[in-house]
């Protein structure tokens, strides 16, 4: 029976260990396009390190037989193709002028534009005219059916593109005008790639977030998915790299980063970085790898208890949403007590300042951040602190080598609870 979208999303969301999305997809897109022609693809590679394409003929194994010769007609790549010189040109020059016919594009590497283009050559034609990535992905990019970009750089421009940037090279999607699928990652994983490829060839364009991104793979952070979220959520951090702890001190950028790494895992299902005691670095973001470095070092900001995170800083990566969804998750495991018993212990009065201080952020941060705690601000932005700083007060009281400052209270009003061990007036 032919492979239906709903199972397909389940395969995609659910990963199956041990075996990569290719050796299950390809028979079923063989099945489907029966004895149709193979549709041709044109993989284009770029200002690239060439990472993309070998991380995607690694996950067929056994199959990438099958899926050139029974499957996909690729018609040009400058790794696998077996043609060169006027051979491999004259492929490329088809497909530009549209002899060729509908085909899907992969473009991996990003678009150099100083000199016209001129710091990449992929070809050149027997005029002696030199064949720039420029030039190519414009005329290839409106007549193909799709387009993919493979990997970070083909996204949103990743290392190629970093600072200083000398040839000014750009991602794909800054030269097209139409709608390119990204599907990012340093380098892109094999499933997400052949994964997005099978589903535009059976069921069309996938649902994509709003960097382009196919929700399958890129709808959730990796912080989400995390398998050590639960060291996060007691307030337990590595101090040094080897622990087997929440690794967010040590510059994880896993809160800010879309992809199912920890689901998905990488080479044929075995580890992904965190598993291998490394920070995830953020890759498949488009602010990688210029708003990620310094790597090993803790995104900015936001002062809490054993914790900083920046609301102001870090709304400039990658969304604002999801960086104040960041600061309220972590204010809110504070304010509520819930941080765990790593922390649920006597405030000082540093500390307590730092609750004071945090108090005040809640007040500014935008509305619609989508936590209970915005729910709570919205009704009262002082009571979840307050409430708090009454608790940590009342277990102060008869300590009298530990005297917190003064703090500054609101008035009681109608319908506030009493903390434990004061009279409501």
């Amino acid at each position: 029976m032919p492979l239906t979208r709903r199972e397909f999303l389940r395969l995609c969301l659910q990963g199956t260990a041990g075996l990569s999305l290719a050796n299950i997809f390809l028979p079923h897109l063989a099945q489907a396009l029966g004895n149709e022609e193979r549709p041709p693809v044109i993989w284009i590679e770029a200002t690239t390190c060439t990472g993309d394409i070998l991380s995607a003929i690694n996950a067929v194994d056994h199959d990438l037989r099958h899926l050139l010769s029974s499957v996909i007609d690729l018609r040009y790549q400058q790794l696998l193709m077996g043609g060169e010189g006027s051979v491999a040109r004259e492929v490329l020059e088809q497909a530009m002028d549209g002899r060729l016919g509908r085909f899907l594009l992969i473009v991996e590497g990003t678009i150099p534009l100083r000199a016209g283009g001129g710091f990449n050559v992929i070809a050149r034609r027997p005029s002696g005219h030199g064949i720039t990535p420029l030039e190519a992905v414009r005329e290839l990019g409106q007549r193909a059916s799709h387009v993919l970009a493979a990997g970070v750089c083909a996204s949103f421009g990743g290392p190629f593109a970093a600072n200083p940037n000398p040839t000014q090279s750009v991602p794909l999607h800054q030269v097209l005008d139409r709608r390119v699928i990204n599907v990012p990652g340093c380098p892109v994983h094999p499933d997400w790639l052949w994964g997005t490829l099978t589903h535009c060839l059976l069921y069309g364009t996938p649902d994509l977030d709003s960097f382009s991104r196919p929700t399958l793979f890129f709808g959730q952070t990796v912080h989400d998915l995390c398998t050590r979220r639960q060291f996060f959520d007691n307030g337990i951090f590595a101090s040094e790299l080897g622990q087997p702890t929440c690794m967010y001190k040590l510059g994880c950028k896993g809160p800010v980063t879309f992809a199912d790494c920890p689901r998905r895992q990488w080479n044929g299902h075995l580890s992904w970085p965190v598993e291998a005691n490394t920070p995830c670095i953020g890759c498949t973001s488009p602010e990688f790898p210029d708003r990620m470095t310094p790597f090993y070092a803790r995104l900015p900001g936001l002062e809490l208890p054993g914790v900083r995170v920046s609301t102001a800083t870090l709304t400039k990566l990658v969304a604002g949403a999801t960086a104040a969804g960041i600061g309220l998750h972590l204010a809110g495991k504070v304010l509520t007590g819930r941080l765990g018993q790593t922390y649920r212990k006597e405030r000082t009065p540093t500390e307590i300042q730092e609750i004071v201080r945090v108090k005040k952020i809640l007040r500014a941060l935008p509305p619609g951040c989508g936590t209970r705690i915005e729910s709570r601000r919205q009704e009262d932005p002082r009571s979840v602190t307050l409430r708090h700083l009454r608790k940590v007060k009342a277990r102060g009281r008869g300590q009298e080598s530990r005297t917190p400052r003064k703090l500054e209270e609101r008035p009681p009003e109608q319908g506030d609870r009493p903390a434990r061990g004061e009279r409501k007036v």
